[in-house]
């Protein structure tokens, strides 16, 4: 399985680590809704989530993958909402927090690029 860190160094992944906050959320919990603005992004560090468009199930997220981001990309409201299968543990990050990292490191706006590109479609 990859992970959304398999592209960055250690000293990388410390840095957009160390830029978020780590967060552990219950299952059941819904932390990004379709239809809203994109002030936030999370990576999965443990647990699974559900992506629902139009309350259909379209894609599972786990370990290493990144949600959220997609919409802070594109500068448009949210497609999906992501729904907590099992307690999570995740990093938070506000939208300014990536937007910075995007302007601070080239890799990690073209790793934020290449997953959003990957889920279009």
């Amino acid at each position: 399985m990859t992970s959304f860190f398999d592209s960055f160094s250690p000293q990388e992944v410390a840095r957009i680590s160390a830029r978020g906050r780590h967060v552990t959320l219950p299952a059941g919990w819904s932390p990004i809704w379709e239809r809203t603005p994109a002030d936030k992004a999370y990576i999965l560090l443990d647990g699974t989530v559900s992506v629902r468009r139009h309350g259909e199930e379209i894609a599972q997220l786990g370990p290493g993958d990144i949600m959220g981001e997609q919409a802070i990309v594109d500068h448009k409201l949210r497609n999906a909402s992501i729904v907590a299968l099992t307690p999570l543990e995740v990093i938070h990050f506000t939208d300014d927090t990536v937007r910075e990292l995007c302007e601070e490191m080239p890799s990690f706006k073209a790793a934020l690029e290449e997953v959003a590109k990957s889920r279009l479609g």
